[in-house]
């Protein structure tokens, strides 16, 4: 299964970058406008519309349509892991409806000396099977514009952010 990396480093300490990384409104601040994304649905794992804090069990139902072209596409995800400690913090999102066969974005904190190094990891099967399998390597093209987007976003957001 084809893999995307990507990491930033934030002038921000970990605990902010964390939390900001755990709400539903910090994924609505990181997704660029053109994929004009709209948040459906939010629910906790116990059930509770909205809740504070993305922890494991909680499902987003959400949509996009890049560029405002073709009908929108619907995504549903699961937070299927939720870790903290010492300096690192992981939180693992698994798409469980959508347009990938396969979608399992992996994000990842490490303080080092007050500023945070934030990783992603999007492990992913493109649809349309041995097509997509081949194409695969190739969605990295898509995905770079995103991610460079999230980053850059997130330092301009939490590096600026009063402490």
């Amino acid at each position: 299964m084809p893999v995307y990396e990507r990491e930033v480093r934030v002038a921000a300490p970990v605990e902010e970058v964390w939390e900001f990384h755990s709400r539903a409104s910090g994924l609505e601040a990181l997704t660029p406008g053109w994929m004009n994304l709209r948040i459906e649905d939010v629910v906790g794992p116990d059930g509770e519309p909205e809740p504070d804090v993305l922890e494991t069990g909680s499902r987003i139902d959400s949509s996009v349509r890049p560029f405002g072209v073709g009908p929108r596409q619907r995504w549903t995800s699961e937070i299927v892991a939720r870790e903290r400690d010492a300096g690192a913090a992981m939180f693992r999102d698994v798409m469980t409806d959508g347009p990938f066969r396969e979608w399992t974005h992996t994000h990842s904190f490490f303080a080092d000396e007050g500023t945070t190094l934030v990783r992603d990891r999007v492990e992913y099967a493109l649809p349309l099977d041995g097509l997509g399998d081949l194409l695969g390597p190739l969605a990295v093209v898509g995905f770079e514009p995103m991610f460079r987007y999230r980053h850059r976003k997130t330092r301009e957001l939490l590096e600026d952010a009063p402490g």
